[in-house]
């Protein structure tokens, strides 16, 4: 309906002379239902270029839209306030559309809106240092939802994993497994260190300073014992102790993000960057630019001269490069494989980080407009309106499994899009593993079952959907709200996809189901004539689709029963 009004309306801009070709006509659902089902702006909007008063604009713009539009799609076109223009849909189109909704079925709410155009999301991206802790569970969920969204809306999307397998938090972890080994296969010397707050804790002397304390590190000593006795105690490397702290990690890694319904299609490892000379190509690249000085033995980029207050470091006096510099030439990377769209999803702390990759592809003549950051805000988790603690060093932080297997897979995706992505979020343990109405996804979830079963309940008794409903016989002002919530789902979809913004299909779900309960409380099935009966099961089976379908976006499944 939107790209109808939209046509319609520019056919009737297209007389006026003074109207640019480019005019955006933005189109809304108003806030309130008596303001009718679309309003748009224009003829404010118009105000100064046609010279004239909004509402005198709005009068002879709706005069001109009365004699345009089908009066199958729309049945009013009404002049509010200082110079809205308010539609109201026909019943024919409602009916039509609920009968386009039944025929998609699987397949409502896809969208063209992508038109074949490829893009490339990124997401997780955590080092096999250790288990992914619920903040990266929120960067999953995100990516993973945002590329579900963009899918549905007519891209082609690949999902990718970046990590790091070398440098320094690899040879640390490393060093911290190898500390394990020797005193699992050996008698070795311990000491205590201090984590603070009083606590400590016991390690062998040749721990790591800042070594990982997790229990996974015993686990990954232990395994190499089990494989190899005490034979590397006089290993000359740590290559062993790495490769399979990185086996096992990973192993878990995946198998965290398939519990979440998280599945990716490549990973792409920063050593490969390295390997093809990519990282030192521009490196060089960067130098040639003009954009690099040396100073102190380190290398520095010269980002003041892009609006930063201090310029930044790319190779260390140590020779290393920061971590900003194979982030250059992986996005180079990602750009050279010619996707339209590429989608970082990237923690709050990156915010000062992130436009120096950016800097750099404009420099280097890229196009840096096709790669868009989202930037995540943390979660607390809250257990009885207290924050649980969480401490990477001292290894007593809550793993992603962990909230996984207290309140499921489902409860924790739906938690992680509740809100906006640059909103802190709390994560309310109680409240996730609530059985009722005041939890959001067992609300939602509860109403698709409740649909299947009245369903099936309904069939059941005689009622059939191969019989053809008569849909023109859903007047009731409830079954009318409920039809217009379930026609907004594609448009849902678009805005979610356009604004990168999962967090608008669990609110837009919420009102469907909220408008179910209230078709459902004031129109009989079983008991009604069998025609009327008829059109509204087939309203119920609808209403299923759409959440179905909803929650299928959002990675989350949907019960026939609870």
């Amino acid at each position: 309906m939107k790209d109808y009004l939209r046509s319609t309306i520019r056919a009737v801009l297209d007389d006026y002379d003074a109207v640019p070709a480019d005019f955006d006509i933005e189109l809304e659902k108003p806030a309130r239902e008596e303001h009718g089902d679309l309003a748009t702006n224009t003829a404010m909007r118009l105000a100064s270029i046609l010279k004239n008063n909004p509402r005198a604009i709005a009068e002879e713009l709706s005069e001109r839209l009365r004699d345009t539009v089908d009066p199958a799609r729309v049945r009013a076109v009404e002049v509010a306030g200082p110079g809205f223009i308010n539609f109201r849909f026909a019943s024919d189109h409602l009916f039509n559309s609920l009968a386009d909704v039944l025929d998609a079925g699987s397949a409502y709410g896809r969208t063209d809106l992508g038109d074949g155009r490829s893009a490339l999301v990124e997401y997780v991206s955590a080092n096999p240092t250790g288990p992914l802790t619920v903040g990266h569970g929120r960067n999953a969920v995100l990516g993973d939802t945002v590329a579900n969204l963009l899918d549905w809306a007519g891209f082609r999307v690949d999902r990718e994993y970046y990590f790091n397998d070398a440098g320094r938090q690899m040879r640390v972890l490393a060093q911290s497994v190898r500390a394990r080994y020797e005193e699992i296969a050996d008698d070795v010397d311990m000491k205590t260190i201090d984590l603070g707050d009083g606590e400590t804790a016991e390690v062998p002397v040749s721990f790591p300073e800042d070594g990982y304390l997790g229990e996974y590190i015993r686990d990954v000593g232990q395994a190499l014992f089990d494989e190899h006795g005490d034979a590397l105690l006089d290993s000359d490397t740590l290559d062993p102790f790495q490769a399979k702290a990185e086996e096992i990690i990973f192993a878990d890694i995946e198998g965290t993000l398939e519990r979440i319904n998280v599945h990716m299609e490549t990973f792409f490892n920063e050593k490969k960057l390295y390997e093809d000379d990519r990282v030192e190509k521009t490196v060089n690249a960067l130098k040639e630019a003009g954009v690099t000085y040396e100073e102190d033995d380190a290398l520095w980029f010269k980002t003041t001269d892009f609006g930063k207050d201090k310029d930044t470091v790319l190779i260390k006096s140590s020779g290393e490069p920061t971590y900003r510099t194979p982030d250059i030439a992986y996005h180079l990377d990602k750009l050279e494989r010619g996707y339209d769209v590429i989608i970082d999803v990237l923690g709050a702390d990156h915010i000062a980080t992130y436009p120096d990759v950016l800097t750099a592809l404009d420099v280097l003549g890229y196009d840096s407009k096709k790669v868009e950051v989202i930037l995540y805000q943390f979660v607390t988790l809250v257990r009885g309106g207290e924050p649980v603690k969480m401490s990477t060093r001292r290894a007593n932080y809550v793993t992603l499994d962990d909230l996984i297997d207290e309140v499921g897979a489902d409860v924790t995706r739906f938690f992680f899009l509740m809100r906006s992505a640059d909103t802190h979020l709390n994560f309310d343990l109680e409240l996730a593993k609530e059985a009722s109405d005041k939890n959001p996804v067992f609300y939602l979830q509860y109403a698709h079952a409740r649909v299947c079963s009245i369903v099936d309940k309904a069939e059941d008794v005689g009622f059939t959907f191969d019989d053809e409903p008569d849909l023109a016989l859903l007047t009731h002002e409830d079954e009318t709200t409920l039809i217009k919530e379930l026609l907004r789902f594609p448009t849902i979809i678009e805005q979610a996809a356009e604004a990168r913004a999962p967090h608008f299909i669990p609110n837009y779900l919420r009102e469907v189901a909220s408008a179910f309960s209230q078709f459902y409380g004031s129109c009989r099935i079983i008991g009604e004539d069998q025609d009327l009966a008829t059109a509204r099961m087939h309203l119920a089976r609808a209403t299923q689709t759409v959440i179905h379908n909803g929650l299928t976006v959002l990675g989350i499944d949907a019960p026939r029963e609870m």
